[in-house]
């Protein structure tokens, strides 16, 4: 329930930043909101508060601003949409994956300041650094870990070696040498949460699969470091440009791979999955969810401009023809564009969803 609580106040918060960006822009160029809604249609209930109704929505997972004209019609109607110049048009459409470019950085930014938990791969970094933890960072499919129901994020912290003794880890060496010890039996691996600390049984394989490891695992050294302010800002910035990139690379070859390959390369997780992993970030710590944040802010920013109808790329794709052709693209070419593109992405969601189901509650 918790999980699930925090994954909404995320989800809403994201929706929100991104909608508020086509929302302000939209009323500075002139033009009036009919409907700022959160989640799709049916609606569940709205408030009208001026000329615009403000509304939430039964399918949770997005958000819209109505804008009037935005189909194309009334381009007479001086505050519709259509009658606005390109630019006009466009500084509207991208305003909302601007600003959830804007909200990561903020995020990274303070992150930074107060503290980011971050992978330590040098001396210097590990001597700045406080709070330093041993995390799994990757569980691989059908290994004894996942098994075992390790998580993606839990903190190692030694041995239970039976009638009270234990045996305490504090380098990934450490943790590698006894499992190495101990190949083809049964362990009992301390995993903290919070501040509770919990043995759970792993059964090691005597001959793992080639770069697996007897559990099944990936760790890492991790701590939380900090800045001054003035160095706090300059390094959100980077953060945001390295996420930005290794997000953008990753699609690229996401979607490079399924067209030449007909597979997926890595696991696509839907809104179960993401809840899932925004409840471990939350039990983790406070930065950590707000790292995360981060990452999803960015990655909304880069699949909404992908240039597929019924997303704003979409958008801008079309009003780009329209600048080219001089004169706007056939209200129904473009309508049944953004249908499919929609009916696309909703049977996409319903298909991660239902994998997320089957992986989860199997």
């Amino acid at each position: 329930m918790i999980t699930a609580l925090i994954f909404i106040a995320v989800l809403g918060i994201l929706v929100l930043v991104h909608e508020y960006g086509h929302f302000v822009m939209a009323r500075r160029a002139g033009m009036k909101v009919e409907e700022f809604g959160f989640g799709f249609p049916p609606r569940l209930f709205g408030i009208k508060k001026g000329e615009t109704i403000y509304s939430i929505n039964w399918i949770p997972f997005g958000g819209f601003v109505k804008i009037l004209g935005e189909d194309g019609d009334l381009r007479d109607d001086p505050r519709s949409f259509g009658s606005k110049s390109i630019f006009a048009r466009l500084k509207v459409v991208v305003a909302g994956v601007v600003m959830n470019l804007l909200f990561a950085i903020i995020l990274l930014i303070l992150g930074n300041f107060f503290g980011l938990r971050i992978g330590l791969f040098d001396d210097a970094m590990i001597n700045i650094a406080r709070d330093k933890k041993i995390q799994i960072v990757q569980v691989a499919s059908n290994s004894p870990a996942e098994k075992a129901g390790l998580q993606t994020l839990d903190e190692i912290v030694g041995f239970d070696l039976g009638n009270g003794k234990t045996l305490q880890t504090d380098t990934i060496e450490e943790v590698q040498a006894f499992t190495a010890e101990h190949k083809g039996e049964k362990v009992a691996i301390m995993i903290k949460t919070g501040k509770d600390v919990t043995a759970k049984q792993v059964e090691l394989r005597a001959n793992p699969p080639p770069g697996e490891g007897s559990m099944g695992i990936s760790m890492a050294l991790t701590g939380v470091v900090s800045y001054p302010w003035y160095e706090s800002i300059w390094r959100g910035f980077q953060d945001a440009y390295v996420l930005i990139y290794n997000t953008v690379a990753g699609y690229a070859l996401l979607i490079g791979t399924l067209f030449s390959s007909g597979k997926l390369i890595a696991e696509v997780s839907g809104p179960i999955g993401i809840a899932n992993v925004t409840g471990q970030a939350a039990r983790v710590g406070f930065n950590y969810l707000m790292q995360f944040v981060a990452l999803i802010s960015i990655n909304l920013a880069v699949l909404n401009i992908v240039p597929f109808p019924a997303l704003d790329g979409g958008r801008v794709l079309f009003l780009l023809i329209e600048k080219i052709k001089g004169s706007p693209i056939n209200k129904k070419i473009e309508a049944i564009a953004n249908s499919v593109g929609f009916a696309l992405l909703i049977t996409l969601m319903i298909y991660v969803t239902i994998k997320d189901i089957t992986k989860f509650f199997a």
